[in-house]
């Protein structure tokens, strides 16, 4: 074939791919370009509540009446040998509100009844800068301490020689403004999913008595590109919170309070004649399988975001009865939480019914640290 022929015939096979592809309309994959960085702004209070941890009045786990077990911690002895408080106790909590009047609490959605005792959900995609407004509506100082998203010593809401000159300390009807800003670092790393969590608590005692009292949190934050407009991960279909923790009232600022309340027969009373009956074995501020809403449907993407706070005996094991999770890689039904441990699990339920979710350390699951959660 000649130089000149050659030519012609990749010539006419250009021409004939370009009519093809005149007839047949050429779709190219469309690119999703990442939400736009915001300032994602939060009006949150600590309030004080008679909190109830167990407000059906029964062991909703083993839907039976509190039996002997269940009785030490959920069962009210105003009078006798040993005094016990029972499941009511005045605490603290964070409540979002809808402005900075702090009149209107913020509707909690059916699909996040499960957080119980804790704050609301505060989601950033990274890029985003976070606002937080403040008001103090306690008897007790109290702050707001994130963990995880970028601040200067002033939003670090702690107590201690850091050098800040304000936030770490909020006195009753005092107001603040926190300001955070997730950076790379705040988001998931190469090897995690779309999004992971933080805490978020009050840090003004070093006995924590604050946070006993019930004000804690959590921050959820989404990878670039892969948070939608309100900071939701784009891949997950349905987040659920869960925070395993002994709240132990005898260390909450509001012991005295709750004994004058509910023990109102005895005088002078010893605190450690409280010290058992006072530890509740909780998972989001429940126990003995009150937490409501813990509702899936079968094949959905969802995301687990699993915490832990307390002292030495918040060593917990999270057990999902029924359907496994995604951890690091691995499968597995059963994941480890110290104090403080914020990890993120993935499951696709493909187990119809209604399963146990609890700690698997003996001691704590006999004392009430159980839940139930349901594939539908």
């Amino acid at each position: 074939m000649t130089k000149t022929k050659k030519y012609l015939f990749v010539l006419s096979v250009i021409t004939l791919t370009f009519s093809s592809c005149k007839k047949e309309k050429i779709t190219l994959p469309s690119v999703e370009e990442p939400a736009p960085p915001k300032t994602r702004v939060y009006y949150i209070a600590a309030v004080e509540q008679v909190w109830d941890y167990a407000p059906t009045g029964m062991d909703m786990f083993m839907g039976t009446p509190f039996d002997m077990n269940d009785s030490v911690y959920a069962v009210n002895l105003p009078t006798g040998i040993t005094p016990r408080i029972g499941r009511k106790n005045i605490k603290a909590r964070f409540v979002e509100y809808t402005d900075t009047t702090f009149t209107t609490p913020k509707i909690v959605s059916s699909e996040w009844q499960h957080l119980g005792m804790l704050g609301p959900v505060i989601r950033a995609n990274v890029g985003d800068s976070v606002i937080v407004y403040f008001k103090n509506n306690t008897t007790i100082n109290t702050s707001i301490h994130a963990h995880g998203l970028l601040y200067d010593v002033n939003s670090e809401g702690a107590v201690y020689n850091n050098g800040a000159i304000s936030g770490a300390s909020i006195a009753p009807n005092g107001k603040y403004m926190y300001k955070y800003f997730a950076r790379e670092g705040s988001g998931p790393g190469t090897n995690q999913g779309s999004s992971i969590v933080w805490l978020y608590h009050s840090h003004v005692a070093m006995d924590e008595s604050d946070l006993y009292a019930g004000l804690m949190g959590a921050i959820i934050v989404s990878k670039k590109g892969m948070g939608d407009d309100n900071a939701k991960p784009k891949d997950v279909d349905r987040e659920f919170v869960t925070l395993f923790m002994v709240l132990n009232e005898n260390s909450s600022s509001y012991l005295a309070q709750n004994i004058t309340a509910y023990c109102p027969g005895f005088t002078n009373p010893n605190p450690d004649d409280f010290a058992e009956s006072n530890k509740k074995h909780t998972i989001n501020g429940m126990f003995m399988g009150n937490l409501p809403g813990l509702i899936m449907n079968k094949g959905e993407r969802v995301r687990w975001y699993i915490l832990a706070l307390g002292n030495e005996v918040d060593l917990h094991t999270p057990h999902w009865h029924g359907n496994t999770v995604t951890f690091n890689g691995t499968n597995t039904d059963v994941l480890e939480l110290l104090p403080a441990a914020m990890l993120t699990a993935d499951m696709r339920p493909d187990n119809v019914g209604t399963w146990g979710f609890h700690c698997h350390v003996t001691d704590h699951m006999l004392a009430g640290m159980t839940a139930l959660y349901k594939v539908q």
